[in-house]
């Protein structure tokens, strides 16, 4: 055998059982960390909370916040849709946009004008800034409009300009919001066949997510994140944050400062709510919206939560956020150890990147090296007992990882979708790894440069997706 050909065949095995390794004990500690979680689910199963709420329903108006930057496409149809959803209801939507996207404030001002329900916030300075920065302004002006009206707003709810509300929606915030100090209800993104691979991965995610770790969280009265649309918040909590921060409850310098706002508040010791109800049309009320399509679109967004949440958010909540003190005391040691497994879980996007690269390359490795068997008469790498008694328990978890992930599909989606969700994992796991790695340097120059700017996703007309269908959610 030649030199060069014994250096390739060095290069290739060995490189390639070296990942395999390292990716399959990453696998198996992850693995192990979601078996562990799936066991407190079925574990918490009993443990519902009664659908009743126990305090009266909260009375007053709500202002609901809508964040925009270049949304001259979505946000028309967005107004529309939620004024006639909640027709009856005593509402006034926050519109909050900048001088400078002109495109925006003329596509609104008409629907605006036309229609007392609806208040257009320009902000001070040229966008894009943050969408903490824009919720801070709409802050201040339900501020100013109740101190001219000499009213006092209920409670805040938070939407994207994309989004499809339920016609029950505020109604369900009436009722828990009484006990509760935010109450957030499921996100459903919108699945067309034409965006089918890459954006029904947010549908596959969501409903694993919003179907199993927010109703865990829930259950065990953990601080529960903010999904930043289908939220709701008492005046009282966001008053609450706003002292805590000198006059704005949302960071202005955090890519995500919904997630940030709902760990905060169960960090206060105030309670929190993940409440997947049915509406007397029978049908679930929940929260929908388009998500990315194309695979550049969807790094970009996710590479925005890695970003705030796993990397940024370590830094401004730590380990158990500014309210240690009520949280250890009103739950003890244990449950404060539960509360840093979660944000051990909402944190490890950038280290499960890392180790499904390690997975992929070894796996194209492997391959070459069964060619270089084949071809060219290379010996191949015995496995010791050790590793095939890893690979073959690995390969179990990930047939309950699939089985899983396809079950909560199926419960939000039906059974076709539930069955495109195995092939569809390899096209999340692609864009998973992408942003990581674009996360890592869009982090790294919020470091340097010590700005955040609105990282925001492009929104297409959602009218127009709409005529290509939609996946249909079954009501449970």
């Amino acid at each position: 055998m030649e030199l060069s050909t014994a250096w390739l065949e060095w290069l290739v095995l060995g490189t390639g059982y070296e990942l395999m390794l390292f990716a399959s004990v990453g696998i198996l500690l992850f693995g192990l960390d979601d078996l562990l979680f799936d066991a407190l689910w079925m574990a918490t199963r009993r443990r519902r909370s009664s659908l009743v709420p126990a305090a009266p329903p909260i009375e007053g108006r709500f202002a609901v916040f809508v964040p925009a930057w270049d949304e001259a496409k979505a946000l028309p149809a967005m107004l529309h849709r939620t004024l006639a959803a909640w027709e009856g209801e005593d509402f006034r939507i926050y519109v909050g946009c900048y001088p400078n996207d002109a495109a925006t404030l003329f596509a609104i001002s008409p629907i605006i004008a036309r229609d007392r329900r609806l208040r257009l916030v320009v902000g001070g300075r040229e966008g894009p800034t943050t969408k903490g920065d824009n919720l801070n302004c709409l802050w201040a002006a339900l501020g100013e409009d109740e101190r001219a009206d000499g009213m006092r707003f209920a409670a805040i709810v938070l939407h994207d300009c994309e989004d499809h509300v339920h016609p029950g929606e505020l109604a369900l915030y009436r009722r828990y919001l009484g006990e509760n100090a935010m109450v957030q209800i499921p996100v459903v993104p919108l699945i067309t066949r034409s965006e089918r691979w890459i954006g029904g991965h947010y549908g596959d995610e969501f409903a694993e997510a919003h179907g199993k770790e927010l109703v865990v969280r829930s259950r065990l009265g953990l601080p529960l994140p903010s999904a930043g649309v289908g939220c709701a918040l008492t005046r009282t909590a966001l008053a609450l944050l706003a002292l805590e921060r000198g006059g704005d409850p949302f960071r202005r310098d955090s890519l995500t400062e919904d997630y940030e706002i709902g760990m905060l508040i169960g960090a206060y010791g105030l309670s929190t709510r993940f409440v997947d109800a049915v509406g007397p049309a029978g049908d679930r009320i929940v929260s929908r919206g388009a998500f990315p399509g194309e695979i550049e679109k969807a790094v970009r967004q996710k590479s925005r939560w890695i970003a705030g949440i796993a990397l940024a958010g370590w830094d401004h909540l730590g380990w158990l956020g500014p309210g240690r003190p009520a949280t250890d005391a009103g739950s003890g040691p244990g449950r404060a150890w539960i509360a840093r497994w979660m944000l051990w879980r909402d944190r490890r996007a950038p280290l499960s990147a890392l180790v499904l690269l390690a997975a992929y390359a070894g796996l194209v490795l492997t391959v070459a090296g069964w060619a270089g068997q084949f071809l060219m008469g290379w010996q191949a790498v015995e496995l010791s007992d050790g590793m095939r008694l890893l690979l073959a328990f690995n390969a179990v978890m990930l047939c309950w990882r699939i089985g899983m992930r396809g079950h909560f599909t199926a419960g939000w989606y039906g059974l076709r979708e539930a069955m495109v969700s195995l092939p569809r994992a390899f096209f999340a796991n692609v864009v998973a790894m992408l942003a990581a790695r674009r996360a890592v340097g869009l982090y790294w120059r919020m470091l340097r440069s010590g700005e955040v700017v609105w990282d925001k996703t492009e929104h297409p007309d959602y009218e127009a997706a709409h005529e290509d269908g939609f996946a249909k959610m079954p009501a449970r």
